[in-house]
C-alpha cells in the first residue's frame, strides 16, 4: 500500500475502474454467447441478439477496452455466422 495521499487516491481510482472495464468487458461477451447460442438453437429473435452484441462490442471499443481493429474482427465474425447458418 502506498504512503503518499495521491498514490492512496489512484490505488482507488484504479480499483474502481477495473471493475467498471471488466463488468463491460463481461457484458460484450456474454452478448456473443447468447447470439452464438441462439443461433445453433435455430431462434428467431437472431437478427436482435447480434444488434446487442455489435452494441456492446462497439461500447466495449469507444470505451478502450478493445481495439478497433478487434471490435471490427468481432463483428464481422459474428455476422458471417449469422449469414451461413441462414
Amino acid at each position: 500500500m502506498p504512503n503518499i495521499e495521491s498514490a492512496i487516491k489512484r490505488v482507488r481510482t484504479t480499483e474502481r475502474s477495473n471493475e467498471l472495464n471488466s463488468g463491460q468487458k463481461s457484458a460484450m461477451r456474454t452478448a456473443i454467447k447468447q447470439f452464438e447460442a441462439a443461433l445453433e438453437a435455430g431462434a428467431d429473435n437472431v437478427e436482435e441478439l447480434l444488434k446487442n452484441a455489435h452494441r456492446a462490442i462497439d461500447m466495449a471499443e469507444t470505451k478502450g477496452l478493445i481495439h478497433r481493429n478487434k471490435a471490427d474482427r468481432d463483428k464481422s465474425r459474428l455476422h458471417a455466422k449469422m449469414m451461413k447458418a441462414k
